[in-house]
């Protein structure tokens, strides 16, 4: 193996961006691993991690480029590191390049504007996020790596303003049918929501557009706002914001657990809203008292996209039911062939909400997970590479992705693990999530079906039969397709399901299964 770098001084490019072009680049021939990132400490850091130092890296700024590159061999890494004008091109179909370089030139061009995207390296985010909020732009900031004070400070200061602060970390919007980041295709409708979480954003869009409704506005808040530093200042001022606004006649709410300070500012504000309201804080554990009839709580994004509906139609989808003749039939024919050694359940998550979320499904089923980010009552898995007993990991988390892109974007290291975990004679079920929409993976089906097939055949061999069960989070309108991706993936024998819940209690029922056979026996 070698190693070799190229550094581009005052060359910024956005962080999606990049990790789209390391994909790119990762799967070229004889390339093993290609880190494109920006010169900010932290990133410094991770690039010493997996084996890059030098004086010239350890100089660089913010606004400098590297791209660093692990090869088989020289002619390989120099078809890479000699022609990377050609890699930070922008993909075709991407747009139109801009020759607007300031946000003055921006709003010159488009004076009507009232929102700003911003994607920046931290240390320079807080100042862009103020300019934009000075000429009376609401913001969603994609930029991670801002101190929390910062944070603070640009949220109050919003708030003043009656304007609003999506992010820091921000990863999903849609505001009056955009999306912004990664955000799914679906239809306009009456149904607001509020979400400190982007594949939560995802996932309830979603469920709600394929029950026949629609999303009006969906406001990202940040992971942080809702912890006790900050108070879910940008969760008040987007129920401001939905309440105001005429088109949306329901609202739901959707985050992890909420600070206990953050959760005594929010509930007193719901509480007065005159649209009817859903909560949904996964893994809470207590009630929330509420005195009216408008404020519904939800256990899971199922049943949060169920009551909205509900709250604007007045009728409630069925429910998912694990009494249903199909769903049973299922269950028998997944675990025909497993053998009595066959008892745990290994989830390889992209979402971290997913995982969360899958946690709590199986802890409500008396079934304890380790995690690299485990919920309370969890236990922490002591090596996030290695799995034991139930895991779900989230491969999203930093641990994984340093260094690499996102697995909403790039399927390899979910690729290794899926086929590490069939080996395990014990494992008899792999939880799977695939996340549609826009800047995620083309075909995040197409990517891991190979693995699925490898998969399965590696239990055969240890004399069991691999259950591969999956969620899809998407709409037929996504780039990808969602019933193309249910089908890519049901070609390869997994049992596909449209929620996370639902998939999650699909494997903590069968594991129940297998468990009463076991004892039977």
């Amino acid at each position: 193996m070698i190693t070799g770098y190229v550094l581009r001084k005052n060359e910024y490019h956005d962080s999606v961006f990049l990790m789209r072009v390391a994909k790119r680049i990762s799967e070229q021939k004889g390339i093993l691993q290609a880190v494109l990132f920006m010169g900010t400490e932290k990133n410094k850091g991770v690039l010493a991690e997996v084996g890059f130092t030098s004086a010239e890296i350890a100089a660089a700024t913010p606004s400098d480029l590297i791209l660093a590159v692990k090869a088989d061999r020289q002619q390989n890494l120099s078809a890479v590191l000699e022609n990377i004008n050609q890699w930070l091109h922008a993909e075709a179909g991407g747009g139109t390049a801009s020759a607007i370089r300031n946000l003055d030139e921006a709003l010159a061009r488009q004076p009507l504007s009232n929102l700003a995207v911003i994607s920046v390296p931290g240390a320079y985010a807080a100042r862009e996020a103020e300019k934009a909020l000075e000429r009376g732009l609401n913001v969603f900031l994609f930029s991670d790596n801002v101190p929390v004070e910062s944070e603070r400070s640009l949220k109050e200061y919003a708030r003043k303003r009656g304007l609003i602060v999506m992010g820091p970390d921000c990863g999903t919007a849609i505001i009056g049918g955009v999306g912004v980041g990664f955000a799914n295709v679906v239809r306009r409708g009456p149904i607001g929501v509020i979400g400190a979480s982007g594949t939560g954003i995802q996932e309830f869009t979603t469920l709600v557009h394929r029950a026949g409704s629609g999303i009006s506005h969906a406001i990202g808040t940040g992971s942080r706002d809702l912890a006790d530093a900050l108070g879910g200042i940008s969760m008040l001022s987007a129920l401001d914001a939905l309440d105001a606004d005429l088109p949306t006649k329901a609202i739901a709410i959707i985050s992890k657990p909420p600070g206990p300070m953050a959760l005594a500012n929010l509930v007193p504000r719901i509480l007065k809203c005159p649209k009817p309201v859903v909560v949904c804080f996964l893994g809470l554990k207590k009630e929330l008292a509420h005195a009216n009839i408008r404020y519904q709580i939800a256990r899971t994004l199922d049943e949060a996209a169920a009551l909205a509906v509900q709250a604007v139609t007045g009728n409630l989808k069925s429910s998912f039911s694990a009494n249903s003749s199909r769903f049973q039939a299922l269950i028998l024919k997944e675990r025909t062939g497993m053998n009595p050694d066959q008892q745990y359940i290994r989830g390889i998550f992209a979402g971290g909400t997913f995982c969360y979320q899958a946690q709590q499904v199986l802890k409500e089923a008396g079934l304890a997970a380790y995690s690299n980010a485990p919920i309370e009552g969890n236990s922490k898995l002591p090596d996030p590479l290695r799995s034991k007993e139930h895991t779900l990991v989230d491969m999203g988390a930093d641990e994984f992705t340093a260094g690499r892109p996102h697995p909403m974007m790039d399927s390899r290291l979910r690729r290794e693990r899926l086929i590490a975990e069939a080996q395990d004679p014990q494992v008899a079920t792999i939880l799977l999530d695939f996340i549609l929409g826009f800047n995620s993976s083309p075909d995040p089906a197409g990517e891991l079906a190979p693995a699925i097939a490898e998969a399965k055949r590696e239990a055969k061999k240890l004399g069991g039969y691999l259950s591969v069960v999956a969620s899809v989070c998407g709409t037929d309108e996504d780039p990808q397709g969602l019933r193309q991706q249910v089908a890519r993936l049901e070609d390869e024998g997994v049992a596909v399901f449209l929620s996370s819940s639902q998939a999650a209690q699909f494997c903590a029922l069968m594991v129940a299964r297998l468990k009463e056979d076991t004892d039977v026996q």
